[in-house]
């Protein structure tokens, strides 16, 4: 794995930070700006509808530039809005900025899976996508802990100038590191990549990317008010359950890059159904500290490792579309990221209680379940008919 790749997951840290620190600074915000919440949390679904529009668009836009030259711009962007995020009083400014970052991040991060599945080779995608969402995972286990803490000690707006901090050193890795090449007569057509995007093998993959990533951001941008109000532990233990939930994510991506390329049908379906499991076991045993803290822990590693998993599956569903496949991914995932805590602020918000995400959760990736038996029931339809065609009808193959 070249070098260069592993600089990019450095990148990735620092917006995954961004991301994911408002799990444990929602309540501090909701405070400070006079707002629910529930409100608050649409926050992460704000920055989750800027990566849904932005994975494609920014995709197609930076199609002809210079690798180096797209990853800087949209990193320096990222940097630039979370100066403003953390100066505003207004919670309306905030929800912009996360937006605009989040476009920033999504262009980021669809240049970046790109380049790192073409630096991998066309066998290691899985091994490529791990390095990145490698950096996510990181994130959850030091930055959105991290960001806690410097959200109970200097207050929320101490977390966005981490980032800022973090972002610096970025840029100027991606300045020094990342080849200056994508020369344009090499990269296809948008047009031509779109219609590779049609496969149903593909748009199915990213649905169920979707739903699963759904479950684990409903979950996720609501355990501290969880682990404070049901489980019962004092604030100062939240940024190491917090931790806990990073390091099985962690656990799960790095599994799921050395399996994803070989392995990826037995991960999706044992994976998928513990998932399933973990969140109603969640859901039911979240007021026993012991029981909390070892889900979210198996509940981490199991959400990212599948997740990863079909990834990696979209890539390869897509390989004649290799500038659009990370975009639309990130796209799909961040639907669920932006669907998830919003249905789980409906359900607060509604009265249904502080284990009502974990049941939303649950929902979800039955919903994902149903979904994959239902398409493998159909495409073993469409090959049997397929092979039970007369000859004739058949297309002449060269």
């Amino acid at each position: 794995m070249p070098f260069f790749v592993y600089l990019l997951g450095l990148a990735v840290f620092a917006q995954g930070m961004s991301e994911f620190m408002l799990s444990g600074l929602v309540e501090d915000i909701a405070a400070d700006l006079d707002v629910s919440i529930g409100t608050a949390g649409t926050l992460t679904s704000a920055f989750a509808v800027g990566m849904i529009i932005g994975a494609p668009l920014m995709a197609m836009l930076s199609m002809r530039w210079p690798r180096r030259r797209a990853l800087s711009a949209f990193l320096i962007a990222f940097l630039v809005v979370h100066i403003a995020g953390a100066l505003t009083s207004s919670f309306a400014v905030l929800l912009v900025t996360r937006v605009v970052g989040a476009l920033a991040n999504a262009g980021f991060l669809a240049v970046a899976v790109a380049t790192a599945a073409a630096a991998a080779g066309p066998d290691a995608k899985g091994r490529a996508t791990s390095v990145l969402l490698g950096g996510v995972t990181l994130a959850c286990i030091v930055g959105v802990p991290g960001g806690a803490l410097l959200g109970q000690f200097w207050g929320w707006r101490s977390a966005f100038w981490a980032v800022v901090v973090l972002s610096v050193p970025a840029v100027f890795a991606v300045l020094h590191s990342v080849p200056d090449d994508a020369p344009a007569g090499a990269v296809p057509g948008a047009r031509r990549e779109l219609r590779a995007l049609r496969r149903p093998r593909l748009l199915v993959t990213l649905l169920l990317g979707a739903l699963v990533n759904g479950a684990t951001f409903c979950s996720f941008t609501y355990l501290a008010p969880l682990f404070t109000h049901v489980t019962g532990v004092a604030d100062t233990w939240v940024p190491a359950l917090l931790a806990l939930f990073g390091l099985g994510s962690f656990a799960g991506v790095t599994a799921g890059g050395r399996l994803a390329d070989t392995r990826a049908r037995q991960v999706l379906v044992a994976g998928g159904a513990a998932l399933l499991v973990g969140w109603v076991v969640f859901a039911l045993t979240a007021g026993n500290p012991v029981a909390a803290s070892v889900l979210v822990l198996v509940q981490g590693a199991l959400s990212f490792g599948v997740g990863s998993t079909l990834v990696t599956q979209a890539l390869y569903a897509a390989g004649e579309a290799p500038t659009l496949a990370g975009g639309f991914a990130t796209a799909a995932l961040n639907v669920g990221a932006a669907a998830g805590p919003s249905i789980g602020a409906l359900a607060l918000d509604g009265g249904l209680g502080h284990r009502s995400p974990l049941w939303v959760s649950a929902l979800l990736v039955g919903l994902a379940a149903v979904v994959a038996g239902v398409w493998r029931r159909t495409s073993a339809v469409l090959r049997t008919r397929a092979a039970a065609r007369p000859p004739a009808d058949r297309p002449l193959s060269i």
